[in-house]
């Protein structure tokens, strides 16, 4: 089937001309609708206070986006509760680990992420048996990062703290999309609410992770673009691949070790760096990261000295002003009385 007109179930790009997107759109004349199939809301905090879950209890928290990051501060904030400098934070990515930084000072703090799979992870909290696990999470009953924890024998608490809440896609005809690319059950929830005749449509659909992939297959619709694959980690190459012609490839699944316990090595203060996790390999944490914010408080303590000595300066120069201002006054008032005389 050839296409033309495809329905990306994610907000444009915010740039899309460095996007991969472009490159679709140049190169194979497509047309992308990109349109976000769900919002994500937050759980009242009167809703939140009925789990009896007190944040100030755990000694860790897990993170798996920004969202979960979101809506711990905020709950934290709404219920008064002040967490504590010892807190540990494991975030699935770096790029989580840094968006920490917009309610936490990062030096301060305990943080470790995985490599780029929540799965990674693991490895790193394996380290860490002994802390009392709190999970921001959706209100769903079970994902794939709850399996995740409970095959890897983690000790954990499940918190709900947002949900995710199907927008309404009336404004659109799904006759006049080729592919649908869905990332997340949710979007499958959303698609299969707005349109419950989609099984009766010749229309193709591209999924993004084995989370949708099951969605999908519970729901009886075919799959035609399975990612992520070696050659195509991202939806868009995985689309490229599709239109190339190319021979589908087995998905990557994620799958986390065996984990078995083992002592915890002795850091340095901050949690330490390099350190050897399951099967020798090494684990990162944010200490790997603080030449970037050493560089970050260089530059920024660079500039303070810069806008003080501006200051200085702009100082001296009004002082140099008044006093010659000063002097010429005087020699006015000086001049008159000699006149005067």
């Amino acid at each position: 089937m050839n296409i033309k007109n495809i329905l990306v179930s994610q907000p444009a790009p915010a740039d899309l001309e460095k996007s991969p997107y472009r490159n679709l759109i140049n190169e194979h004349h497509l047309n992308i609708t990109f349109f976000k199939f769900f919002d994500v809301v937050g759980v009242p905090v009167s809703e939140f206070r009925r789990t009896r879950i007190h944040l100030t209890e755990y000694t860790a928290v897990i993170f798996n986006s920004r969202h979960s990051v979101d809506h711990y501060f905020r709950l934290a904030k709404e219920l008064r509760a002040v967490i504590p400098d010892t807190m540990k934070y494991f975030c699935s990515t770096e790029s989580i680990a840094l968006y920490l930084q917009n309610y936490i000072q990062y030096r301060k703090r305990r943080i470790f992420f995985g490599n780029q799979h929540f799965a990674d992870l693991l490895d790193v909290m394996n380290k860490h048996r002994g802390e009392k696990l709190l999970f921001p999470c959706s209100d769903e009953k079970q994902t794939e990062y709850t399996k995740m924890l409970d095959k890897a024998k983690f000790k954990y608490t499940r918190a709900p703290m947002y949900r995710s809440v199907p927008k309404d896609m009336s404004q659109f005809n799904l006759d006049d999309f080729d592919l649908v690319a869905v990332f997340s059950p949710i979007g499958v929830r959303s698609l299969l609410q707005n349109f419950p005749d989609i099984k009766e449509r010749n229309i193709m659909i591209a999924a993004l992770g084995t989370a949708t992939h099951a969605a999908l297959n519970a729901a009886g619709l075919p799959i035609t673009i399975a990612a992520p694959t070696k050659s195509a980690p991202s939806m868009a190459m995985a689309i490229e691949n599709y239109l190339l012609g190319k021979e589908p490839e087995a998905v990557i699944v994620a799958k986390p070790a065996l984990l078995k316990p083992k002592p915890a090595q002795s850091h340095g203060r901050g949690g330490g760096s390099g350190t050897t996790g399951v099967g020798g390999r090494k684990t990162k944490s944010v200490i790997a990261s603080r030449a970037k914010y050493k560089q970050l408080m260089e530059e920024k303590k660079a500039k303070a000295a810069a806008r003080r000595a501006a200051r200085a300066a702009e100082r001296a120069r009004k002082e140099a002003e008044a006093a010659a201002k000063e002097a010429a006054t005087n020699a006015e008032n000086n001049a008159a009385t000699d006149g005067g005389k």
